[in-house]
């Protein structure tokens, strides 16, 4: 990291950092992804992950899986078999399995982390995304804070594409220093039931979309409001990517947030 990455990320609320992770780790979390899939018997009630209608947020088995490894399917995917139906697994893949454990922790994300201003970084959640080729959803323009919100705002995105990602199969979409404006919505907990709170209405700023074209083992780092978003996959291309959300424990990670973990302690890159 430079002093010119720093300005950018301030300027841009993003950064795009090529090689930063080896092509033997990502082989690592590609297999060992593979191998969980194949372990697992969805039985017969699938839970689909859409960001269109946030349906999954009424299942249990959603809400537990910020402590979990849980398996959510494509809205899209009828009568594909399980390995190409899957949107994602979550999310907490970091602290659970033993290889994305060891690779989440590598100590370049912890320099990382600390160059961006982390004092005390936890690992919040984790999440391997499939963007399956033809089916792989869109996914709207959100703000990263909307879902894990900590006062004062220090979420922040660690994404890991691990297939070559571009605006064919679907890579992601940033607002370049859009960052800068306020938190829009919340998507927390109400009593029983999970909400999207509007907190802002301002409409996102008149800029044009970056495509955040990203080969195999880039990171991309991603500011926690930033808008950003992406679309589709209808290319014949898988777009596999591993994504993990960090926290900075001095801020206060609040109460109704959606992701919870009253049976797994939070833990940071040690």
């Amino acid at each position: 990291m430079t002093a010119v990455d720093l300005d950018a990320y301030a300027r841009d609320g993003f950064l795009v950092l090529e090689d930063f992770v080896s092509r033997t780790d990502c082989d690592a979390l590609q297999a060992r992804a593979a191998e969980l899939v194949a372990e697992f018997d969805p039985g017969p009630v699938r839970t689909v992950f859409s960001t269109r209608d946030q349906g999954h947020a009424r299942d249990r088995y959603f809400r537990e899986s910020g402590q979990a490894i849980h398996f959510f399917f494509e809205e899209g995917a009828t009568g594909q078999p399980v390995s190409l139906a899957l949107n994602k697994i979550g999310h907490a893949l970091h602290d659970l399995d033993p290889v994305f454990d060891r690779i989440s922790r590598r100590p370049q994300f912890a320099t990382l982390a600390k160059t961006l201003g982390f004092e005390e970084p936890l690992l919040l959640q984790s999440t391997y995304l499939f963007k399956q080729p033809r089916i792989g959803a869109e996914v709207g323009w959100h703000q990263d804070a909307t879902y894990l919100c900590t006062q004062p705002s220090t979420v922040t995105g660690f994404w890991i594409a691990l297939d070559d990602a571009d605006e064919e199969n679907g890579c992601l979409m940033a607002l370049p220093g859009a960052h800068r404006g306020p938190l829009r919505e919340r998507f927390r907990q109400v009593g029983n039931e999970m909400a999207t709170e509007i907190l802002d209405t301002t409409p996102w700023p008149d800029i044009e979309p970056v495509a955040l074209d990203a080969k195999r083992g880039t990171l991309v780092v991603l500011h926690g409001l930033l808008p950003h978003a992406s679309a589709p996959n209808r290319s014949p291309r898988q777009r596999h990517a591993y994504a993990l959300h960090l926290i900075d424990a001095r801020a206060d990670y609040l109460p109704d947030n959606w992701l919870q973990r009253p049976g797994l302690p939070l833990r940071g890159f040690a």
